[in-house]
């Protein structure tokens, strides 16, 4: 097995099966990396070699992003994936941060950087003549470095869900895991085809997408992510294998089903964060495989769904996965289920997820000590995702710490609420969270996306709650806005920091209310802020 990118990517450097396709264009192994090593030859001779050889990519899904990874690779310098959705100070905050020499750009993102001060950046539009003109006088590549296991291939920023995005160092040799281990897992190999559809500048398009392609071989069809384009791009590439993260599962699956959706040559699909009914679903409408786990952007902590998981759970975790509370210092008690399958016993058994045994290959947040402290203390990795486990070892997410709501006195958390709310048929996402009640505490909120062809009523969503045997009266929502897309992060996941921020208003969709203890839920009028 090959310890590094570096040496794998040598490997193939002879091979001329394809490695990408893209539109009607394809590059063999052999034209891709040899592309990549002039690139990495220029990069390395514009570089000031006595600081940190950080090159940013502000790019889209494409050729030029995946040329840039295998370049940094090849080269031994490092490539800092920059989140294309972020604008203003957030991206130079995060181009700054990540101490990067050089920025390559192209046409989709050049208007990003207008108005920044990237003084001492050296910006690099790869979409230029001159810059095809560098790269193709450049010398054969003598690499910046030969890099080792432990080295870092890409910093890769956290999806901000809860706060300003981090920059994770993603090692060589965790991209070799990671891909042979995903390959192994679901038969991947040099004749599968990889849809890479997640960017690439995110933990699952590198570890879950492109690893899995480099390790096995496989052809890669990178591609920005559209629920409306999903499948006729499957056919067009052939592919057989695509990642996921959040909601591209719920996203496909709200357009109207057609009779031909299993006719095609999708074989598997891996990803983190879907649903039960979102797995069941895509599996059968689409004919292939879904495995789902859960692992948090530093690979800190890792869970697998096996065989027999039970219906709301994620899985397992690696050795070392345990739940603790954060104050007390101590692991939560097992979970206790009433019998209508309801916590019995919330306070106990719900704490945060945490890695006992350390950080695993998570050394830190890149310049960032505080973030790190907040992640690594008492010896352990704590994850920020709260959580309980049952009796039998089965892990249930609780939400992100954020996602903690107190409501007359009780705790509640986000996760199994949305939960319940995903069984309702019409509902294609959910996000619950806190909105401050008028004298103290929270009042759920929730808010809801729905299928395209679906329709729901204030009497239906009522009723519906009222056959959950298993939702506390207090966990009901004490509004609900029903909207036509929700604010999410790059990566498909909802942004619910957004959404507390807008408080209990609709947005720009409707706003029901659930007057008092009643149950009824009703058109509000709260503000002028609600329409």
């Amino acid at each position: 097995m090959f310890e590094t990118v570096q040496a794998l990517l040598r490997s193939r450097t002879d091979d001329d099966t394809v490695a990408v396709a893209y539109g009607d264009d394809s590059w063999t192994w052999r034209e891709h990396l040899g592309e990549a090593s002039a690139e990495a030859s220029a990069l390395i001779g514009l570089a000031d070699l006595d600081k940190p050889v950080h090159v940013g990519a502000l790019l889209t899904n494409s050729p030029a992003m995946l040329r840039a990874m295998a370049a940094a690779a090849l080269g031994g310098y490092v490539l800092c994936g920059i989140n294309t959705t972020r604008r203003g100070d957030g991206l130079l905050s995060d181009i700054r941060r990540s101490d990067c020499q050089l920025l390559l750009i192209d046409d989709a993102h050049r208007d990003l950087l207008t108005g920044l001060d990237l003084a001492g950046i050296t910006v690099l539009d790869v979409t230029s003549s001159r810059y095809r003109d560098e790269v193709d006088a450049a010398p054969p590549l003598v690499p910046h470095h030969e890099v080792g296991p432990h080295d870092p291939l890409m910093m890769i920023f956290t999806s901000g869900t809860s706060g300003d995005p981090k920059a994770v160092p993603f090692a060589h040799g965790m991209a070799v895991v990671c891909g042979l281990s995903l390959a192994a897992q679901l038969d991947i190999t040099a004749e599968d085809v990889c849809y890479l559809a997640m960017p690439l500048f995110h933990s699952n398009g590198v570890a879950a997408g492109w690893s899995v392609a480099i390790n096995s071989g496989a052809v890669m069809a990178p591609a920005r992510f559209s629920a409306s384009r999903f499948l006729a791009d499957v056919r067009h590439y052939r592919a057989t294998y695509m990642n996921y993260v959040g909601k591209p599962l719920a996203l496909v699956l709200a357009s109207p089903e057609r009779h031909d959706d299993a006719e095609n040559t999708l074989r598997a699909a891996f990803g983190n964060e879907a649903t039960d009914r979102d797995i069941a679903e895509f599996a059968r409408r689409f004919d292939c495989r879904v495995l789902d786990g859960f692992g948090s952007s530093e690979f800190a902590v890792i869970i697998v769904r096996e065989d027999g998981t039970p219906s709301g759970s994620i899985g397992k975790g690696y050795p070392g996965v345990a739940i603790y509370h954060p104050d007390a210092l101590t692991e939560c008690a097992p979970a206790i289920f009433d019998a209508a399958g309801a916590l019995a016993n919330f306070d106990e058994a719900v704490g945060e997820l945490v890695n006992t045994t350390g950080s695993g290959p998570f050394s830190g947040y890149y310049n960032d000590p505080a973030a790190t402290g907040e992640r690594i203390r008492h010896g352990m990795y704590w994850s920020g995702d709260l959580a309980y486990r049952d009796a039998d070892g089965w892990i249930y997410l609780a939400g992100r710490t954020a996602d903690w709501l107190r409501v007359d006195g009780e705790n509640l958390a986000a996760a199994p609420i949305e939960r319940i709310l995903q069984r309702l048929a019409p509902v294609s996402q959910v996000a619950v969270y806190a909105v401050p009640d008028d004298r103290v505490g929270d009042q759920v909120m929730a808010a809801i996306v729905l299928a395209d062809d679906r329709a729901l009523a204030p009497a239906e969503l009522t009723e519906f709650l009222s056959a959950q045997s298993d939702l506390s009266p207090k966990a009901w929502p004490r509004y609900v806005r029903v909207n036509r897309v929700l604010p999410q992060t790059a990566t498909n996941k909802i942004l619910k920091r957004a959404l507390i921020a807008e408080g209990a208003t609709a947005g720009d969709g409707v706003l029901w209310e659930r007057p008092g203890r009643g149950t009824a839920y009703v058109p509000a009028v709260l503000s002028d802020a609600v329409t």
